[in-house]
């Protein structure tokens, strides 16, 4: 036995015998046991299981009429919404597999996942939906996209809730955006009103717990972002895993302000909730002040999170408005959570804040912090079924209690491999005891009580409040600029998000009178997704390099690190 048993939950059982059921079955059995019960609450309005479960049903019986076949990728690209999770659902019900986007992507790193992941038919919303079409255009015949259902925010909510729920007057254009349907040069566009409305046929449901079910995309060091393939069977472990670990039942309210296209929110909030039945309240963007009029509104009991979400709701001049006591479970990742906010949340509510730690690979948590016995700035212990280890990256052995090591993994959330990449896949993973671990590329160390703690990261990586940046990626849409001839992209302090982007740039000589800092800012926020844009710019003369011509990153790394 494992030394983190002795602080195991109490009630929770180690290991979980998988389901014969698919995710579809979760919402299915939802609506069967809770018709009326509200599945989703969205600016004032509500949803019931029944009619989530009956839109997804349309969705799935349009994308079988458009040709869609068991294993066949849709691309679904929208913040947090009804529509979402109908349309996540709807895919699945289909036999297809889903691939969440970032709705920050813009046009041309969109072009990726279309060709990447072969689709042919992508669900967005009306204000990324210019963004889709673009991309799908601007590849060649056979390429791009035939089918583009596109939905507008204001088809889920009633616009005269509007000064009753009290929504973020700055969310007012985006929310009430209405756009004609954009052209697809190789197909056509669709209205999400007219596609609910279908009468057509439901194909069966052919599926089983092994078929493909999610194809979440994750960026490393070879630049462009890779696949990764989860079965049903992987995201339902870690479903089911996240409900018993909080004690969770059908009466949990959770707050789902995490992205529901990244795998924390679409995992640990969204799966999580349907299987249970739960109610999620959602937040299409955050904002302090009506995330804590929505915790305390609709009575929430259960909150994950990114902790600078927590310490900016502490930090309104708002806050003893809200009332908080309705939460009993409250944690997240992506950051530690500092001692002194944790403390706070203990002393007003009784709440311990409980981090935990995954990666999209091992669809969402590979490890948290046990509720009733957490430890701060922690990964927390292995969780059900987890075996983790912590190695020697060399020799690959299992190193002493203490000592520093990368971190690996195996268990039933583990993904399958990167989606057309046998080569990164083969990499992924690693031989130990006669089992098969998936390499995390984080370093770290277990203590004496079996709490595993990270330390650096083998992989090249930013963190910038929860969302991971990779440089090469970043550098690589870089280069498209005219004026850049070379570019490293290192991580800088910031205050507020941890670790921010920053770019050192040499200017082809061409260029080096005409072109500023805030030229290149300006041109990166217009090219790529807002949270991998840089946001500070330093020109250097050259980059230093090895004796091989490699750019040394690491030591304008830690030059940065260093300068006071």
């Amino acid at each position: 036995m494992r030394p983190h048993y002795t602080y195991w939950p109490t009630r929770v059982p180690h290991h979980i015998t998988p389901p014969a059921t698919t995710l579809w079955d979760n919402l299915f059995f939802s609506a069967k046991r809770f018709p009326h019960k509200t599945a989703l609450h969205f600016l004032g309005s509500a949803l019931s299981y029944q009619q989530l479960t009956h839109q997804a049903e349309r969705i799935a019986a349009w994308l079988h009429a458009q040709g869609v076949q068991q294993g066949d990728r849709v691309l679904l690209d929208m913040q947090n919404c009804p529509q979402l999770v109908a349309a996540h659902f709807g895919i699945l019900r289909a036999n297809a597999v889903v691939v969440p986007i970032n709705p920050m992507n813009r046009a041309k790193e969109l072009e990726h996942y279309i060709v990447d992941a072969q689709a042919r038919i992508a669900i967005t919303t009306a204000d990324v939906a210019t963004e889709m079409a673009t991309a799908s255009n601007a590849l060649p015949a056979g390429e791009g996209l035939q089918h583009l259902l596109v939905t507008h925010y204001s088809d889920a909510f009633d616009l005269s809730l509007q000064a009753q729920e009290g929504w973020p007057a700055t969310w007012q254009t985006w929310l009430t955006q209405r756009i004609d349907l954009p052209d697809i040069h190789q197909g056509q566009s669709h209205a999400w009103t007219e596609v609910l409305s279908n009468t057509l046929t439901l194909p069966p449901l052919t599926v089983t717990p092994a078929d493909l079910a999610i194809l979440p995309y994750t960026s490393g060091t070879t630049g462009l972002p890779k696949g990764c393939m989860h079965p049903h069977s992987s995201v339902m472990h870690n479903a089911i895993c996240g409900a018993l670990w909080n004690n969770g039942s059908h009466e949990n309210i959770g707050l789902c302000v995490v992205p529901m296209f990244h795998i924390t929110g679409l995992v640990t909030v969204m799966h999580c909730g349907m299987y249970l039945g739960a109610t999620v309240v959602l937040m299409p963007r955050w904002d302090r002040d009506y995330a804590g009029r929505l915790i305390s509104r609709y009575r929430v009991t259960h909150w994950t999170n990114i902790p600078t979400m927590v310490i900016d709701l502490l930090g309104s001049p708002q806050f003893d408005k809200y009332d908080l006591s309705s939460l009993v479970a409250i944690g997240g990742g992506g950051a530690a959570m500092p001692q002194a906010v944790a403390q706070r949340l203990w002393e007003l509510y009784g709440l311990r804040y409980v981090e935990g730690y995954g990666l999209t690979e091992t669809a969402a948590p590979s490890h948290t912090n046990p509720p009733d016995a957490p430890k701060q700035q922690c990964l927390g212990i292995p969780i059900i079924g987890v075996d983790a280890r912590v190695i020697n990256p060399e020799t690959l052995q299992e190193v002493v209690t203490g000592e520093q090591g990368e971190i690996v993994m195996r268990g039933p959330q583990i993904f399958k491999g990167y989606w057309r990449r046998p080569d990164a896949t083969e990499q992924a993973f690693m031989q130990l005891d006669g089992e098969v671990f998936f390499r995390s590329g984080d370093l770290g160390h277990v203590d004496a009580q079996g709490y595993f703690f990270i330390t650096d990261r083998l992989k090249r990586m930013i963190n910038a409040s929860g969302f991971k940046v990779w440089p090469a990626e970043v550098e690589a849409l870089m280069f498209r600029h005219p004026a850049i001839q070379e570019a490293c992209i290192i991580a800088s302090r910031d205050a507020y998000r941890g670790e921010t982007v920053k770019a050192v740039v040499v200017l082809r000589e061409t260029h080096r009178a005409s072109v500023t800092e805030q030229d290149i800012l300006a041109w990166c926020h217009a090219n790529m997704a807002v949270y991998k844009a840089p946001r500070l710019v330093q020109f250097v003369d050259a980059l230093p390099k090895s004796g091989s011509g490699k750019v040394m990153w690491r030591a304008l790394q830690e030059a940065e690190m260093s300068a006071p």
